[in-house]
């Protein structure tokens, strides 16, 4: 198990076109908060052997839109180690996007990946 800041899991996911939620094929922000919270599990089990449990968020920021058809990355990084708590800074970006404009099942690589949302949370552990 590795307890150093900087330690970071990532996990990708598939956008579903069953979680559009608003026109335009729009996904809501807790689709985002809902992968940290997985990543933050795997992140807890990784470093202390147990999965945690969420405390709460200090900030969110929802920068860019997700939409249906995205393939979305979900990073969790250490940042902050106490004696049963542990600070994490979030990024979800988004890596391809789809492009319904050239064809119904149509997508691309981003060149670059687009940071759709930004989070610093705390979780917190079992006493060793």
């Amino acid at each position: 198990m590795t307890l150093e800041p900087g330690f970071t899991v990532v996990h990708r996911r598939y956008v579903s076109h069953s979680h559009a939620h608003y026109g335009g094929s729009l996904v809501d922000g807790a689709f985002s908060l809902g992968l940290f919270g997985d990543v933050a599990t795997e992140l807890c089990i990784r470093t202390d052997g147990d999965e945690g449990l969420f405390a709460g968020y200090d900030q969110v920021e929802f920068l860019a839109p997700v939409i249906a058809g995205d393939v979305i990355e979900a990073e969790a990084k250490l940042v902050r180690v106490g004696t049963r708590s542990r600070g994490i800074a979030f990024e979800a970006r988004v890596v391809c996007r789809a492009t319904p404009q050239t064809g119904p099942s149509a997508a691309q690589v981003l060149p670059e990946p687009l940071v759709v949302t930004r989070a610093a949370g705390t979780v917190v552990v079992p006493k060793a």
